[in-house]
């Protein structure tokens, strides 16, 4: 470059005189931890990890002392386990550096090189990942952020204690695998005594509900499952146990107006044609896909997805402002396969931004079949909206308060999906156990007993045997005589304390189901 001569004309280049190498410093180790990841945006991320090394189960596990050995109820620490491929020495110094993949295959979902770190450290303070191959044993890698932040030293796991940690979950790793492994989580360490359920029961709640839309697509596959359980660290017991259900931001029964869903064909500069899947959502909908994944407003609008995985759960992007007679305004994007300067996805994959070329697009977009334009779609969804609430049919059903552990989780989607829940209110949980009884009253003529402050309705345990069928019981069995249980008692947990028409209801359903329990055995050993 010709040296610079001063010039009151504008420079059109920036004149440089050299160059040198500045790599980056330990601290920009701290700005990867903050990040603005929230915990369930970084907890997928790490999924998306095992999506891309062709995991098929993959299990979220909260680890939980619950004090019984001394010391207070805490939780510990929190896993990521699957059955990928898992990596070797070289493969997990790669990945525990920052920016270290150089590529990813075309249909990968990570895409920045940093998730893994930049995700984990936002909620701990120790990240440690540890992997096996088919042809190389278990190794890890552990960062600690306090000597990252000094010098960018990254700790090699004792090989044995690698294998250990692989071997307690060999029912899940097997021949390969990945474990990844959050200590010192800071959201942990501030539970306060006695909130350890109640934060796990939040958490878990918008886990499965980020996990299962995000996902959606995954999920709905044969022989792909993503499990949230939370382990006893002393006994290994699973304390809860769910699987998570798919969300398809698009699964309505019936669509909202004929004709519908639509592909618009909206033709990009630089892109080609992308197409647009437009939905209209039934009016009032009360399915969880529809009103249990964010305020409506935010719900409206684009959901683009990356090869297959949710990016982006709504929004305009900058093309029209959310208007609430928009509400029932849906559309599927899939970006195309191929990197280019009009789609670019965030950091932390939940939104997309976008160039004036996609909203050019939009404006000439139209369904290649009828003509019909993207536009006409617009006016129809909130038309749809506007039609609907003039009418006053719709059937209210009374709140009740949600559901909780012990619950099957397709059940409890299905109880959401069908009856407004109560914000905010603790659930309902089930648990099988010997029935606490007064003197004089004989625990074999009672199903269950209720325990009002706790929110608990306690089974009886010499009855579990009824309802599984010979098959040994798990956390959310017996499915139907829970539901049962749920929609008759969920009245009397509303009531400040049970009343005694309420107690004379509970002996009277006691009486009836005990008998007919007894019948069944009856019959069954007949």
């Amino acid at each position: 470059m010709p040296p610079y001569q001063p010039s009151s004309d504008w420079q059109f280049d920036v004149p440089t005189s050299g160059s040198k190498h500045l790599p980056p410093a330990a601290r920009s180790f701290e700005s990867l931890a903050h990040q603005g990841y929230s915990f369930e945006a970084a907890i997928a991320d790490l999924i998306d990890n095992s999506v891309d090394a062709g995991a098929r189960n993959i299990v979220v596990s909260f680890l939980r002392d619950t004090g019984e050995r001394g010391g207070r109820d805490r939780l510990v620490g929190l896993l990521v386990i699957d059955d990928g491929q898992g990596m070797d020495e070289a493969g997990l110094d790669t990945a525990m550096t920052v920016g270290g993949r150089e590529g990813y295959a075309e249909n990968a979902l990570g895409h920045f090189g940093a998730g893994l770190k930049a995700a984990s450290l936002s909620h701990a303070d120790a990240l440690t990942v540890i992997s096996r191959t088919k042809k190389s044993p278990s190794a890890g890698r552990r960062w600690l952020t306090a000597r990252a932040q000094a010098d960018f030293t990254c700790d090699i796991v004792d090989s044995r204690y690698c294998q250990d940690l692989v071997d307690r979950y060999d029912g899940i790793i097997g021949w390969h695998g990945t474990i990844v492994r959050w200590d010192q989580v800071r959201a942990f360490e501030t539970i306060t005594d006695g909130q350890t359920d109640r934060y796990l029961n939040d958490a878990i709640e918008r886990l499965e509900t980020h996990l299962g839309l995000h996902l959606h697509r995954f999920l709905a596959r044969d022989g792909f499952h993503i499990d949230i359980v939370v382990e006893d660290i002393h006994t290994r017991e699973e304390l809860d146990h769910r699987g998570v259900e798919p969300i398809d931001p698009f699964g309505y029964r019936v669509p909202g107006r004929a004709g519908y869903p639509r592909t618009y064909l909206a033709p990009v500069e630089g892109v080609g044609d992308v197409p647009l899947v437009a939905h209209i959502w039934p009016p009032k909908s009360p399915l969880v896909a529809y009103r249990g994944i964010g305020p409506l407003a935010e719900r409206q609008g684009f959901y683009i997805y990356r090869n297959d995985r949710l990016v982006q759960a709504g929004g305009w992007n900058d093309t029209r402002s959310p208007e609430g007679h928009l509400a029932l305004a849906r559309i599927a994007v899939d970006l195309p396969p191929g990197p280019n300067d009009v789609f670019s996805l965030t950091v932390k994959k939940d939104g997309v931004q976008v160039t004036p070329a996609f909203a050019r697009g939009l404006e000439k977009a139209t369904d290649p079949a009828t003509g019909h334009s993207f536009a006409e779609y617009v006016r129809e969804a909130e038309a749809t909206y506007r039609e609907a609430a003039k009418r006053r049919t719709e059937v209210k059903r009374a709140a009740v308060i949600p559901p909780g552990k012990g619950i099957d989780p397709k059940l409890k989607r299905t109880l959401r999906d069908e009856l407004p829940q109560l914000e905010g209110d603790d659930p309902i949980t089930f648990a099988w156990a010997r029935l606490d009884v007064p003197p004089g009253v004989n625990s074999a003529d009672l199903l269950f007993t209720i325990d009002h402050k706790e929110r608990t309705v306690v089974l009886n345990k010499d009855y579990r045997h009824a309802f599984n069928g010979g098959r040994r019981g798990g956390s959310n069995d017996a499915p139907v005589l829970k539901s049962l249980l749920y929609l008759m008692l969920n009245e009397i947990f509303q009531k400040e304390r049970v009343w005694a028409n309420q107690t004379d209801k509970i002996a009277l359903w006691n009486s009836v189901l005990v008998t007919a329990v007894r019948a069944e055995l009856a019959r069954t050993e007949a």
